[in-house]
C-alpha cells in the first residue's frame, strides 16, 4: 500500500526551479520509494542510481563522462553519502549546463554530507527532509492509536505481522548503532550508545541535564552532548528550546529532548501493546512527543517551536514563533476532561498570545475561556494550523 506523501506536490515543484534537489531523512523513512514516484510526474527522462549497490557504483567509475552522456536527463542519486566527491562533480556540470532538474539526491543526514554540499552547492540546491508519516496523511485509512503507538516508519506501521513489527524495530537500532552512527563519524561502542539511547528514552519530554547523564554514564558533560547532537543529526531525536527573548522572569533555560517516533520510544522502553502504553506513566510525555512531531511538518517554514517555563509554574508546551511575533501556545494533555490550567494561563498572559490551545486526543472543538480553544489533535492539525 503506497501513502501518498504530502510534500510530493511541492518537491515537483522545486524540480521545477533548482538544478538540484535534496532530500534527506532517516533511513527507512521512504525516500527512495517517493523519488521513484517523482519520476512519473517530472516532466523529463529519469535515471535513478543507488549508490549502496556496486553495479551503479561502477557506472559512476568515471563520474563526469557518465553524467555528461545525461545531461538533459534527471539523475537521481541514493544514498550519495557513499561517494561523497560527486558534489565538486554535480558543481562543474551544472555551472556548464544549468537547468533546473538535473539532479535529485537522497541521503541520510551526515554533517559532513551536509557541509560538502552547502559548500559546493550554494545557490544550486533546495534541501527537503522527508519526515515520518504524518497523521493527516494516514487518517482516511488508519486508526489515530496505530499511528501514535506504531510510529511512522512505513513498514512497521504498515505491517500486520506483530512478529516483524517487532524484528522490524530491533533492526532498525541495532543497524543504526553498529553502522550509521559510526558513519556519521561517532566513536562509541554500540553498548554505550544503547544505554544513552534507552536512557534519552525513559527521560522522553523531560528537560536536557547533561550532568546527569555524564554522571550515570561515566562521560564527560561535552561527550554526552556530542552524543545528543549526533542523534539530532540522524533524525532520532528532537530538542525544543525554550523560549525567553526579551522576558525578565527567571526561565528554564535547557531544552525538551524527544524520541522522534514514537514507535521506536515504546520499543526502548518496553511497552508491548496500545493497552500497555495506557498503563505506563510515560503515557502523558508520550502523547506529548507525538503531537508535536504532527505539528512541526505541518507548519510554515518561518515558525519555529520553543517550549515555555518559568521557576514559579507557568509553562506552555508549544509556542509559535514567527521572526519576533508570538503566534500562539499549545497545551498537549492527555486527558478527556481538558481544563486550563493555572499555569497555562499565566503563561498566556506572560506571553500575550491570542491564539491558543489545549489539544487532547479526542474532543469537540469549543472555547474554554476567551482565547483558549480546546480541540483534538487532527482537528487542529486540519482546520486550526492553516491559522498560523
Amino acid at each position: 500500500m503506497y501513502i501518498q506523501r504530502q510534500i510530493t506536490n511541492e518537491l515537483i515543484k522545486l524540480v521545477s526551479q533548482f538544478p538540484v534537489v535534496g532530500i534527506i531523512g532517516p533511513r527507512q523513512v521512504g525516500k527512495t520509494t517517493l523519488a521513484k514516484q517523482l519520476m512519473k510526474h517530472i516532466k523529463k527522462d529519469c535515471i535513478y542510481l543507488d549508490l549502496e549497490l556496486p553495479e551503479d557504483q561502477s557506472k559512476l567509475f568515471e563520474p563526469q563522462l557518465y553524467l555528461e552522456q545525461h545531461s538533459e536527463k534527471c539523475v537521481i542519486l541514493d544514498e550519495i553519502q557513499q561517494i561523497p566527491g560527486l558534489f565538486a562533480i554535480l558543481r562543474g556540470l551544472i555551472d556548464k549546463h544549468r537547468i533546473p532538474g538535473r539532479f535529485i539526491i537522497l541521503g541520510s543526514a551526515f554533517p559532513d554530507l551536509l557541509k560538502q554540499s552547502s559548500e559546493t552547492l550554494a545557490g544550486r540546491i533546495f534541501y527537503k527532509e522527508l519526515t515520518l508519516f504524518n497523521l493527516t496523511e494516514i487518517t482516511e485509512n488508519f486508526e489515530m492509536t496505530q499511528h501514535w503507538f506504531r510510529g511512522g516508519f512505513p513498514e512497521p506501521f504498515l505491517t500486520a505481522d506483530e512478529d516483524f513489527y517487532r524484528n522490524w524495530m530491533k533492526s532498525f537500532i541495532q543497524t543504526y548503532l553498529e553502522r550509521d552512527l559510526p558513519l556519521l563519524g561517532l566513536s562509541v561502542t554500540p553498548i554505550l550508545m544503547r544505554r544513552f539511547w534507552a536512557m534519552l528514552a525513559h527521560f522522553h519530554g523531560g528537560i536536557w541535564n547533561a550532568s546527569n547523564f555524564a554522571k550515570s554514564l561515566g562521560l564527560t558533560i561535552p561527550t554526552v552532548n556530542r552524543y545528543l547532537e549526533f542523534l539530532e543529526a540522524a533524525f532520532i531525536i528532537n530538542r525544543l528550546q525554550p523560549y525567553f527573548m526579551n522576558l525578565k522572569k527567571r526561565l528554564v533555560k535547557s531544552p525538551k529532548i524527544y524520541i522522534r517516533d514514537t514507535g521506536i520510544l515504546h520499543f526502548l522502553t518496553g511497552i508491548t501493546g496500545f493497552e500497555n502504553l495506557q498503563g505506563n506513566v510515560l503515557i502523558g510525555n508520550s502523547w506529548e512527543g507525538y503531537v508535536i512531531e504532527q505539528i512541526k511538518p505541518l507548519l510554515p517554514s518561518e515558525i519555529q517551536m520553543f517550549y515555555y517555563r518559568t521557576h514559579n509554574g507557568s509553562e506552555s508546551d508549544l509556542v509559535l514563533v514567527r521572526g519576533n511575533q508570538l503566534c500562539g501556545c499549545i497545551e498537549i494533555k492527555y486527558t478527556g476532561a481538558p481544563k486550563l490550567t493555572k499555569g497555562f494561563q499565566i503563561a498566556i498572559n506572560d506571553l500575550k498570545t491570542e491564539n491558543n490551545f489545549i489539544i487532547v486526543p479526542n474532543s469537540e472543538t469549543y472555547p474554554v475561556s476567551k482565547n483558549v480553544i480546546v480541540t483534538n489533535l487532527i482537528e487542529f492539525l486540519t482546520r486550526h494550523i492553516k491559522f498560523f
